[in-house]
């Protein structure tokens, strides 16, 4: 029902499948989840944050679980939902981490410090990360025949199944136009292209957000940065945060990311207040200690 209703993701398909298969197992002693009742489902609950997760996965599984009972009483598996008294755990509004433009100069200097092709590549992804604020399952899922033409802007289909623009600045496409050297320059002879911007030789058959993540983080100790606060995720951060710090509209930003709601877009807006808030306690005369 997800997948083919819904169109979730791989990703949240992934995930809802863990969230269940951890509650299955918690509630072994109940009966598992078709025979567990209220207060087995509340006593699984509260014991979630006894285990040390943070209320952001406890809210996932507890909407994991409650989608599925909802799920098992419209086929008829159940005759009631035990899951209706969950109450959704409060959550702490969480500032993104982000990187300055100087930051993300340094680690583009780093990327392409490396030798070869690897170079070239790690070059592209980030330009092409930061230049359009794409989340990094749709970075790696660009098809190489998007890019062929040189387009100013790609079209990239997001969560949902929702397609958008996203636009890639002069920087990002000459950074493409040299991986695409390279890229086909190491063309194995007889064998078809791989369909993919970023191919690889694992089973999806393009590089995987795990090894970008490597690869940044190799890039972050060679620029001086702590690899903590970089991330693929990071990229996209910094894409939205520059941009309203440059004075984009809130709206163009909420609709480069792709954000359904705008109030998701908002927090962004924190992150440049803070800075602001920053900036002026440091250099404001009135404001110094000294």
């Amino acid at each position: 029902m997800m997948a083919v209703e819904r169109d979730a993701s791989p990703h949240t398909l992934s995930a809802y499948g863990r969230d269940l298969a951890d509650a299955e197992a918690s509630l072994s002693a109940s009966g598992g989840l078709m025979a567990a009742d209220a207060p087995a489902i509340e006593s699984w609950f509260a014991d979630l944050t006894a285990r040390g997760l943070s209320p952001a996965t406890a809210a996932r599984r507890r909407s994991s679980v409650r989608q599925f009972y909802r799920f098992a009483l419209v086929e008829g598996w159940r005759s009631d939902d035990p899951s209706r008294r969950l109450d959704a755990p409060k959550q702490g509004r969480s500032l993104p981490r982000t990187l300055s433009v100087d930051e993300i100069g340094h680690l583009l200097a780093a990327a392409s410090s490396r030798e070869g092709g690897g170079g070239v590549r790690m070059v592209a992804l980030v330009e092409l990360a930061y230049a359009s604020g794409m989340r990094v399952s749709e970075l790696l899922n660009l098809r190489v025949d998007s890019v062929r033409r040189d387009p100013a802007f790609l079209i990239v289909r997001g969560k949902g199944g929702k397609e958008r623009l996203a636009p890639l600045n002069a920087a990002a496409r000459e950074a493409v136009r040299a991986w695409l050297t390279v890229r086909d320059a190491v063309r194995r002879p007889g064998k078809p292209d791989s369909v993919w911007l970023f191919p690889s030789g694992g089973s999806s058959g393009h590089l995987t957000p795990r090894r970008f993540a490597q690869m940044l983080d190799q890039a972050a100790v060679t620029a001086g940065l702590d690899p903590a606060r970089v991330s693929p995720h990071v990229l996209r951060h910094a894409f939205a945060t520059h941009l309203l710090e440059g004075g984009a509209d809130l709206r163009v930003v909420q609709t480069l990311l792709g954000h359904a709601d705008i109030a998701t877009t908002q927090i962004y807006t924190h992150v440049t207040s803070d800075r602001l808030s920053r900036a002026v306690q440091q250099n404001h005369p009135l404001a110094r200690n000294d």
